[in-house]
């Protein structure tokens, strides 16, 4: 039988509260925050993420890394600085850090929030075949690199009904270059039993358009592939801007 170890305590007397759980001095301004905390998630909750502007739904990542303090400067801060939300949550750690007002908790938080809405985006392009479902692998793709700084070349492996199997970097370039090497690319499906790939590679610029250059490569893949019998189902180029196919353009 379990039996209380704890020191006996007269009945008259009233066991005084832990020290980390004694209440607060009344705060005027801290009371104010809370209430201010208070209704913003409840606007959100009742209306969701059109009922709140960017900076606030920013307010409420904040939230988690600061318990009590007025992060609405850092938040309007973080919007100005990088110039949308979108932007605050693909922005480098070390940028964020850079941000007054922004410490390791505030980072992780942001970086937290735009992974969680990354993984949402990937698991609802899986499971169904791509080209029945495109809309939500472009979303996916441009969640996950549309907004990178420098340029990165994604594979996307598919099975014999083109569901997406894996996705992988293969490599990670310049402000408006990446090496892709074939046999890269090749390895990855045949280490998956991939029967077909979709290239995609973002534009840091803006501009999704298929430079010479994108041609050419997509051109050099397509060949490399074809002798092993996987298929480039299509090749993507992503931006914060846009989005290109060259099936669409009838280069594939």
């Amino acid at each position: 039988m379990l039996r209380d170890s704890s020191p006996a305590w007269p009945k008259a007397a009233v066991r005084p509260d832990p020290p980390e759980f004694d209440p607060p001095e009344f705060d005027p301004k801290h009371e104010s925050l809370g209430g201010h905390r208070e209704r913003l998630r409840r606007r959100f909750l009742d209306g969701g993420e059109a009922a709140l502007p960017d900076y606030e739904l920013l307010e409420l990542v904040l939230f988690a890394a600061s318990p009590r303090g007025d992060v609405k400067p850092a938040a309007k801060r973080l919007i100005a600085e990088f110039g949308s939300l979108g932007n605050v949550l693909a922005a480098d750690p070390a940028d964020l850090l850079r941000t007054k007002g922004i410490g390791l908790a505030a980072a992780a938080a942001i970086k937290a929030a735009g992974a969680a809405g990354v993984r949402l985006a990937r698991q609802e392009a899986s499971g169904r075949p791509v080209l029945n479902n495109y809309r939500k692998v472009v979303a996916f793709c441009r969640a996950a690199m549309g907004r990178e700084p420098v340029e990165q070349f994604r594979v996307l492996y598919l099975d014999k009904q083109n569901r997406m199997i894996d996705d992988e970097i293969v490599q990670r370039g310049t402000v408006d270059h990446t090496p892709v090497y074939p046999r890269e690319v090749a390895h990855g499906a045949l280490n998956r039993g991939a029967t077909a790939v979709l290239l995609v590679h973002n534009h840091p610029s803006g501009n999704p358009a298929p430079s010479e250059a994108d041609i050419r490569m997509t051109k050099s893949l397509t060949e490399a592939l074809a002798p092993i019998g996987v298929v480039v189902l299509d090749h993507l180029i992503v931006s914060a801007e846009g989005d290109t196919s060259f099936r669409s353009l009838g280069l594939l």
